[in-house]
């Protein structure tokens, strides 16, 4: 099975594609407001000597994060589905940076922690071993303090900005390969108008309609 995978839910984007578990090739960017997402398709897909027609599954990154991030990655996979008709999942932003943490040995507790805007922050704790990594609190919105008292207690804190308001958080990125590793064993393919960011408030956005799409990408 050949994955696509596309996260765009924090400052650093990436978009990787995978055979069997394997990936084959990320590519990454950081900073900016615009994302050159089809750029980073067409490298990768060249990279790995893939044609676009054999890309079996999309991946795509939830969140939380960048909602309009997040919602590029999902125009995209839902044009995609409507030209090749190829099966979509929606993965957990915040699990990637679980699983990165547990590739980089980062044992114990860990807090993972994403800014929320409005002075909050969205926050899940993950037990990770050397095994793997289970949730063991799901994720919520909560305010400063509580995430200060975590840090106060020595515990860790992994995310995307994080260290920009604890000096020893640890700063993890959501990624495109890992994501792609883990849909490699996952099903619950979904349809295209079906995904969406994950956001635990109400929100203002207007959803906009989809983006017209570069001719000849899929």
């Amino acid at each position: 099975m050949t994955i696509l995978a596309l996260e765009f839910s924090s400052e650093q984007r990436s978009v990787a594609v995978a055979r069997d578990g394997a990936v084959l090739a990320e590519a990454v960017e950081t900073g900016g407001r615009s994302t050159a997402a089809f750029g980073m398709i067409l490298k990768i897909l060249e990279e790995a000597k893939i044609c676009r027609e054999y890309i079996d599954v999309l991946c795509i990154g939830l969140g939380p994060g960048s909602y309009t991030g997040i919602r590029a990655a999902i125009s995209i996979a839902q044009g995609w589905q409507l030209a090749r008709q190829v099966k979509l999942l929606g993965g957990s932003s915040v699990e990637a940076i679980a699983a990165h943490a547990h590739a980089e040995k980062i044992f114990g507790r860990v807090n993972v922690v994403i800014d929320a805007q409005r002075g909050e922050f969205y926050l899940a704790a993950y037990d990770v071993s050397a095994d793997g990594w289970r949730e063991i609190e799901p994720l919520k919105t909560v305010p400063l303090a509580e995430v200060q008292l975590r840090a106060d207690a020595k515990e860790v804190l992994a995310g995307p900005e994080v260290a920009k308001w604890f000096p020893n958080g640890r700063t993890i990125f959501p990624r495109a390969a890992v994501l792609a590793k883990l849909a490699a064993c996952r099903n619950g393919y979904q349809a295209g108008e079906k995904l969406e960011p994950v956001y635990l408030r109400e929100t203002n956005f207007v959803k906009a309609p989809p983006a017209t799409l570069p001719t000849g990408l899929f």
